[in-house]
């Protein structure tokens, strides 16, 4: 579980973060929505150490993570899972080195042990042959789900998503989404995830935070969303008329 209180951060004297306080819970797939410029990738970052907020508190099942010293913080963080916006592969490396590079840092495994590992989650994310090919010889979907088997290769208690989804067609995008949520259930990790995607919403928004010009302006379920009254997250979902019309089937349920 990671909980946040009171979390405000400025840059040059204009406030981003607002005092947000909210809970992230422990096997679900927690969502973090906006706009763009509503503070969601500072928010991201606030959590996981990249950007220090003047005010607030983020605890990491009970440690609070301001706290801690640099040593501290460097232990916390090999508990963390990430998966960057556009996989961020190397792209010299296969992808069996791909995976293996977090164990290559941060462990003393033998060279069998790093192996079986690395098979592990190649298999979990079902890539059982794509060991020794490179970024450029796979396509948008695989190299997705390469970074997902880099990020639990060392068996995290938090996975951070920043925008998992950006690039991929529908389909695609729906199997990973899918695969982040079983992992996630499986595995009993707080998982993060940064998205424009509304069909993510729909598909695995087991807990979402709506953020407006650095505010918490509403939270909920994927359930909730669709039936709320409040104005601002009407804005933002009910962009599109396929959404003006899922709304319309949730209150239909609702009220029949």
């Amino acid at each position: 579980m990671i909980e946040v209180q009171g979390l405000y951060k400025s840059f040059e004297g204009k406030a981003v973060l607002k005092n947000i306080s909210t809970t992230f819970e422990r096997g679900k797939t927690n969502l973090i929505i906006g706009q763009s410029g509503s503070g969601k990738t500072v928010f991201l970052k606030s959590l996981i150490g990249l950007i220090t907020p003047e005010q607030g508190k983020i605890a990491y099942d009970g440690v609070c993570l301001l706290e801690l010293e640099r040593d501290e913080q460097r232990d916390l963080r090999k508990a963390m899972g990430m998966v960057f916006q556009g996989s961020a592969l190397f792209d010299s490396m296969t992808v069996e080195e791909n995976v293996g590079f977090p164990l290559e840092m941060f462990t003393k495994l033998s060279k069998g042990e790093k192996k079986d590992r690395i098979d592990s989650v190649l298999q979990r994310v079902n890539l059982i042959d794509a060991h020794h090919k490179y970024p450029s010889e796979i396509s948008g979907g695989m190299m997705k789900r390469v970074a997902i088997a880099r990020a639990i290769v060392l068996n995290p208690k938090y996975l951070f998503c920043d925008e998992p989804n950006s690039g991929l067609d529908p389909k695609t995008a729906i199997l990973i989404d899918n695969l982040i949520q079983e992992i996630t259930q499986e595995y009993d990790i707080t998982t993060l995830i940064n998205t424009h995607d509304m069909n993510s919403v729909m598909e695995i928004g087991e807990k979402i935070v709506f953020l407006k010009e650095g505010e918490l302006a509403w939270e909920g379920s994927k359930e909730e969303i669709f039936i709320t009254d409040n104005q601002a997250v009407g804005d933002f979902v009910y962009a599109s008329e396929l959404f003006k019309n899922v709304r319309s089937v949730y209150i239909d349920k609702k009220n029949g």
